[in-house]
């Protein structure tokens, strides 16, 4: 059965919102002695720790999917303190191995092998996110097709968040092995996909197929080191994953553009295989074979068991309906006028699976997405405003390669080097957050801060010209990481700590898939604004006998900017210039949005409920 496997989550992973602290699932005299011992008045307990680290888990730009809690639940570790009783010798024994003790069923060797495998995922997987979101612009020039760029980061989110509960459902019935070694082969196979890709339909399933693995990677990488780590000692393993994410999006940003100028994109994605085979082999030879097998019989269900509570119907209808949204937006204007049939039927269509999606969800009982809790203050206001808070802060992230290489005419890899102050201010803020909400045991100002960062940030970027200075751009860009590094981690608890104990692991997994779908909507929406605005400009600003070949050849390619003659460059860089201007505002509504949902929400001091 599924419910005492959630249950389980729900006590683990929001233990610092109850009434009064209880004992933790995994206890040891170090960790009760740490505890016990603290004389600040701020002192939390281990799963108060423990909970705390945890928020620093914001991922580097681009924002990647998010791990559905009920996948890192591990069944309770049997006690072994009464076995030392009072005697010392057993005592300074049981001290000697406490390092040992905070693993489960590995020795410490065979550990860090395991988890060096899963920080080389992080690594990996983070390096081609944000790879792709500096090095978009030279693929979509490559195939001519740059009023298509949405649909390489859209093809991939969608696909990661409609499989992302799969992996984990599917890993409790055949174990953690085959699946995580089943993800790491798509990764692969895939990945050289995308180096070989002659057209651009051809990328665009690559990338979807793509995201499909790099999901399980995630998730399959999460769930491992829950299996392995005892809880009072998870939030340390955390911060090495987080480390992980951060390096991951730094090479990526840093050396992705500079791997694109010397070898091209193609070898961007070639380069990637021989440490993803590496991978495969390192999670081969030390995963064991029987990890996720050893639950009870009563907690296993069978492949058919399996199928019956994964919302498979719901997960299409949701897929289709988001694809068909983005498919209208798209068209719209950019490649079809609004009346051309495709882009009717395609928005048509949205309406039908949307009323479809609702209806189904309403009657199932382990839904995809629980209507009845979008209905319920503050958590519905707190799940929308985060939200528009991703739609938001993926305005940004997705725009900003393209300014700085259209507007600024900087090649792939110093629009890269120039990202990189972004994962710095997400770093920093997300860090800063966990020690805030700590000290303070509030959560509010955090959300506040951070939904204002985000506001500011598009304010500002809305501001950048053609003679902005560099730096000036930077840090504009910059505003809106920091803010999501605040806001976001801060969301993720007041949701645990405005729910009851039985609804926090659904009431965390809802508010994950609607920060997955803003991430979506934010790429397809500001590349329906920048599209149609970029159209409007050009037809206003380019003149000539060639007016129509130069907008033509300029929306297919921003690499043959550089190549236009000075007059028509300076006309095709202030169009792309003031369009960017428009969606780097959009950004703002969407983050003015996020303000006013979460100004008016109350939310209780951790220890207190709501």
């Amino acid at each position: 059965m599924a419910v005492p496997h959630v249950a389980d989550n729900a006590t683990e992973s929001t233990p610092l919102l109850n009434g009064s602290p209880s004992q933790p699932p995994y206890t040891s005299h170090a960790a009760n002695h740490e505890a016990d011992s603290s004389l600040s008045p701020f002192a939390l307990t281990v799963e108060d720790s423990s909970a705390l680290l945890g928020l620093t888990k914001v991922a580097s730009i681009p924002q990647g999917p998010d791990i559905e809690p009920s996948l890192e639940t591990i069944p309770p570790a049997p006690e072994d303190d009464v076995k030392y009783g009072n005697d010392p010798e057993a005592g300074q024994k049981r001290e000697a191995g406490d390092y040992a003790s905070r693993f489960l069923n590995v020795s410490p060797m065979r550990f860090w092998l395991i988890f060096g495998g899963v920080m080389m995922g992080y690594i990996i997987g983070f390096f081609d996110s944000t790879l792709m979101a500096s090095s978009h612009p030279v693929i979509t020039s490559h195939f001519h097709a740059s009023n298509s760029a949405s649909w390489l980061s859209t093809a991939f989110l969608l696909t990661s968040t409609a499989f992302l509960p799969l992996f984990g459902r599917i890993s409790d019935t055949v174990g953690r092995k085959p699946v995580y070694l089943f993800a790491i082969a798509v990764f692969f196979l895939t990945t050289a996909w995308c180096a070989a890709a002659q057209s651009m339909m051809s990328f665009i399933a690559a990338r979807a197929f793509c995201g499909m693995g790099a999901g399980g990677v995630f998730s399959m990488g999460m769930i491992l080191s829950s299996d392995l780590v005892r809880l009072e000692y998870r939030g340390v393993y955390q911060s090495y994953i987080n480390l992980c994410l951060g390096l991951g999006g730094c090479l990526g940003l840093a050396f992705g553009g500079y791997i694109c100028d010397q070898v091209g994109w193609r070898g961007a994605f070639l380069v990637q295989l021989p440490f993803i085979f590496v991978y495969f082999i390192v999670a081969a030879w030390t995963v064991p074979a029987d990890l996720g097998k050893k639950r009870a019989k009563t907690e296993r269900l069978t492949f058919v068991e399996l199928l019956k509570n994964i919302d498979l119907m719901g997960s299409f209808l949701l897929v289709l309906a988001v694809t068909t949204l983005i498919m209208g937006l798209n068209l719209g204007g950019n490649v079809f006028s609004w009346t051309h049939p495709i882009v009717i039927s395609s928005l048509v269509s949205f309406f039908v699976f949307a009323f479809l999606f609702v209806r189904y969800e309403r009657t199932v009982e382990r839904g995809v997405m629980p209507i009845s809790l979008l209905l319920q203050e503050p958590r519905a206001s707190l799940i929308f405003g985060n939200f528009f808070g991703a739609i938001s802060i993926n305005t940004m992230v997705f725009n900003a390669p393209l300014y700085f290489q259209a507007v600024k005419l900087a090649s792939p890899t110093d629009s890269g080097l120039r990202l990189l102050a972004s994962t710095l201010a997400v770093t920093v803020s997300s860090v800063s957050t966990g020690f805030i909400i700590t000290w303070t045991k509030r959560l509010k100002p955090t959300v506040i801060i951070g939904d204002i960062s985000l506001l500011l940030g598009g304010i500002a970027a809305a501001t950048m010209g053609v003679g902005t200075p560099d730096v000036v751009a930077m840090i504009c860009v910059s505003l809106s990481s920091l803010g999501q590094g605040f806001a976001f981690p801060s969301l993720m608890v007041s949701v645990l700590a405005t729910s009851d104990q039985e609804d926090q692991a659904v009431a965390t997994t809802t508010l994950g898939l609607w920060r997955n779908l803003g991430s979506v909507m934010g790429v397809a929406t500001s590349s329906w604004i920048f599209q149609n605005s970029l159209l409007y400009q050009l037809d206003e600003r380019v003149t000539g006998p060639n007016k129509e070949e130069v907008i033509l050849l300029v929306r297919k390619s921003v690499q043959a900017i550089a190549q236009l003659d000075p007059f028509s460059q300076h006309q095709v860089i202030g169009a792309y210039a003031a369009a960017l201007r428009v969606t780097f505002f959009s950004a703002a509504v969407w983050a003015a949005l996020m303000l006013l949902l979460h100004f008016r929400v109350r939310l209780p001091r951790l220890g207190n409920k709501a």
